[in-house]
């Protein structure tokens, strides 16, 4: 396991909350940022602040080539062949809308097929849905196994010669499940289909190779990853990003405007709209190259060990429920539950009263509540600043909770 070390670069771990000290359990949601991390947007606001690509000054230069250099750093995270493969938005949702409305609105028609699963969050699925209403192709969905899980088989089963687009998350966002991306590209591409992957539970745990997945889309945020909020990035192979039509128009992703008529810049710019997200890029550099000292690997064999520890322990309270993989090899630091005769957003509060951060509601993900036959869940998701004296925590707020509304009830 990580070093309890660790939790020493966030310093907002270092507070109570209603008389407790902080346990943070809803990295699902957002990450804690790194001293590192914020110290890298401070000194560019102090010393680098400019526009980008415009000026011929000093700071505009110092602040293009942290921006441009954020762009390298991302691409070598995820092994891109080129930076132009890169396009920075303002997170996972813009990015799949991206996908949707500019190489799906030019390559999907009437009678085609777009399949995505029942464990999508919801920026997986309206897009591809609004996509369907307007040319008429139909939406289908690949049935989960009993342990909320993928089966090759059923992926095999819906995938059909009509299907040009499979859009699949790589790790849910509730039941932890790590999806077996690359086969299921293998897949789509023996259909023709196009394989849209989305990353944002996966890029801070896992170590992400685009080549060797050959997905043909990467969508991801930098919020979820030690970065800032309002940052994300969109990966497409590059041949596929040539061909399609930016979706934002405005300064920036120009090269020539007449009266009538305009011409785009090369790749990425082309995509990139309006000033950039300087700050936020700049900040997802800094957290790139801080988990990387840590190690993907070690992270994600950190939250393995985490989850297990955490099904074992939660499971001796009595009426905990927990969804998703019982194999925690095939989960990542996500366990998702309920209490017996308790709402979870009971729970959360009680939880919250002893200082123990979790998420309550839907997440996102009503179509898989729905499969789960309930309304809503709690959920308890670690990163690599999370020890399992924070599991202990929970697992005595939970028997907390449950003592608490016996009482009363």
């Amino acid at each position: 396991m990580l070093s309890k070390e660790i939790q020493s670069y966030f310093p907002i771990l270092n507070q109570e909350i209603n008389g407790h000290p902080l346990v943070y359990l809803d990295s699902g949601a957002t990450s804690q940022k790194p001293v590192q991390v914020i110290e890298a947007i401070k000194k560019y606001y102090e010393f680098e602040n400019s526009n980008v690509h415009r000026g011929v000054h000093t700071l505009g230069n110092r602040a293009t080539e942290s921006y441009e250099g954020a762009r390298e750093k991302v691409r070598k995270f995820i092994n891109a062949k080129s930076t132009q493969e890169i396009i920075f938005t303002r997170g996972t949702t813009t990015s799949l809308n991206t996908v949707a409305q500019s190489y799906g609105r030019a390559n999907v028609k009437e009678g085609d097929e777009i399949v995505i699963t029942h464990m999508e969050h919801h920026s997986n699925i309206i897009p591809w849905q609004q996509l369907a209403k307007e040319t008429g192709a139909t939406l289908k969905y690949i049935d989960l196994e009993a342990d909320g899980t993928l089966s090759l088989e059923k992926v095999r089963a819906t995938i059909t010669d009509k299907t040009k687009i499979v859009s699949i998350v790589y790790v849910s966002n509730v039941l932890g499940t790590m999806n077996p991306i690359k086969e299921i590209t293998q897949i789509a591409h023996e259909h023709g289909a196009i394989m849209v992957v989305d990353g944002a539970q996966a890029a801070p745990h896992l170590k992400l190779d685009v080549q060797n997945l050959d997905c043909d889309f990467l969508a991801f945020s930098g919020h979820k990853m030690c970065g800032p909020t309002g940052i994300g990035v969109l990966y497409g192979k590059q041949e596929l990003l040539e061909n399609m039509e930016p979706i934002e128009f405005g300064g920036e992703m120009i090269d020539f405007v007449g009266l009538y008529e305009s011409t785009w810049k090369e790749l990425p710019w082309k995509f990139e709209g309006g000033t950039p997200i300087i700050a936020g890029a700049i900040g997802l550099a800094a957290a790139i190259d801080f988990l990387e000292e840590i190690g993907l690997d070690e992270i994600e064999q950190h939250e393995h060990e985490l989850a297990a520890i955490a099904m074992e322990k939660m499971s001796t309270v009595n009426g905990v429920t927990i969804y998703g993989p019982v194999d925690p090899s095939k989960r990542a630091g996500i366990v998702t539950f309920n209490l017996d005769e308790v709402h979870p957003h009971d729970v959360a509060t009680v939880l919250d009263m002893n200082g123990i951060a979790v998420r309550a509601g839907h997440h996102c993900a009503q179509p898989l509540m729905k499969w789960l036959q309930c309304t809503a869940t709690a959920r308890a998701s670690f990163y690599l600043y999370n020890t399992e004296e924070d599991i202990d925590r929970l697992v005595a707020g939970l028997r907390t909770a449950k003592e608490y509304f016996s009482d009363v009830f």
